[in-house]
């Protein structure tokens, strides 16, 4: 809105020329993110208090009953604080903002819709896994599909670490893309079990993503670094600022002991944002370096379920990983600052495989 309303008055006030640069824009829509977090937070938890919208905690598993009844859906003030932000401050010209935005607040809705399930029934199971998953499908189908069919598309992947071998999925692509943007969400809502654990790696993700975005849409610097140029992409700079914005807003509260929890609103959202993200600038496989952490979160419950369901034995204490360190007696913050530091590598690992190959 603002690039809208006041880059055309540079003519005139060469001062407004500012808002012409996306680093500007990505600056402001982080600090405008981070204030609107602060400034509804407080008010968002007493209103969730009031409502009774507290967090069921599961019987089974670490003891974590004295959160029971904390706030839950906490991912709400993260969406308000990103969108309202990216609004404020990206060119609303650029259909790869909109693309994000749509996968944001319609996973944020299937998210509220789980969450709401949970605290009506006061249960951790919400709506059905399947039913989740249709959805899940359903909206990254179609968003895959509306990629594809951008006449500047082309469905070449690229391979990190490996400059000259980038194949062409043609059609196929769009089965991956929708496969990358559901691993993603459901992902990211797999690691949220602990204060902070999963908005840590979020906003260490949107953080590298920013700067491959700017990367990717600055001609001159994606033929340096070799990778693919793809107009227009700088403008998701600006989201993935308002994302780490937000996202450290919402750790104020979220901090052990959490004050809110980020519930599937928060969660699915955000992953399907990245996961739609590193599709939209083509750096599929690097998501899953960054994210890492999500990874490990994610393959620890499948090789839990293969090993019950083959062997009747598990592999861990409990799935995800995080609980298996919780059962060999790590305090929780320890976890989560260890989640963080690896995320941290992985991420600077990831930009730097961009000239190593």
């Amino acid at each position: 809105m603002f690039y809208h309303l006041l880059y055309p008055l540079a003519a005139e006030f060469p001062g407004f020329n500012v808002f012409r640069y996306i680093t500007f824009r990505t600056g402001a829509a982080t600090l405008t993110a981070l204030f609107i977090a602060f400034l509804v937070g407080p008010i968002l938890i007493r209103f969730l208090a009031r409502l009774r919208v507290g967090q069921p905690i599961r019987e089974i598993g670490p003891d974590h009953q004295a959160k029971e009844g904390t706030p839950t859906m906490g991912g709400l003030l993260i969406l308000l604080s990103l969108l309202v932000s990216v609004l404020l401050w990206s060119n609303l010209d650029n259909p790869f903002v909109w693309t994000v935005i749509g996968v944001t607040v319609a996973y944020g809705i299937l998210g509220f819709i789980d969450d709401y399930a949970k605290v009506r029934h006061s249960s951790s199971a919400g709506i059905s896994g399947r039913t989740k998953l249709f959805w899940q499908t359903t909206i990254a189908f179609l968003v895959a599909v509306a990629i594809y069919n951008d006449p500047n598309f082309d469905a070449i992947l690229a391979v990190p670490f490996f400059k000259n071998f980038t194949p062409h999925l043609g059609w196929f692509y769009i089965p991956v893309a929708t496969f990358i943007i559901v691993a993603t969400s459901n992902a990211v809502n797999l690691t949220d079990g602990l204060d902070g654990l999963a908005i840590g790696p979020v906003m260490i993700a949107a953080g590298t993503f920013l700067l491959l975005s700017y990367a990717a849409g600055h001609t001159g610097i994606a033929d340096y670094l070799a990778i693919k140029s793809v107009p227009g992409a700088g403008q998701l700079a600006i989201f993935c600022g308002a994302l780490i914005g937000g996202g450290l807003g919402f750790l104020w509260f979220n901090a052990s002991p959490a004050q809110l929890f980020m519930g599937d609103v928060g969660s699915l959202a955000l992953g399907g944002a990245l996961g739609t993200i590193a599709v939209l600038i083509r750096q599929e496989f690097l998501l899953a370096v960054v994210g890492g952490v999500f990874v490990m979160e994610t393959l620890s419950v499948i090789v839990q379920v293969a090993s019950f369901k083959l062997t009747g034995k598990r592999v861990f204490l409990m799935a995800p990983i995080h609980h298996h360190f919780e059962k060999l007696g790590w305090p929780e913050q320890k976890i989560v600052v260890r989640f963080w530091i690896i995320s941290i590598i992985l991420g600077l690992l990831a930009l730097s495989s961009l000239k190593l190959r």
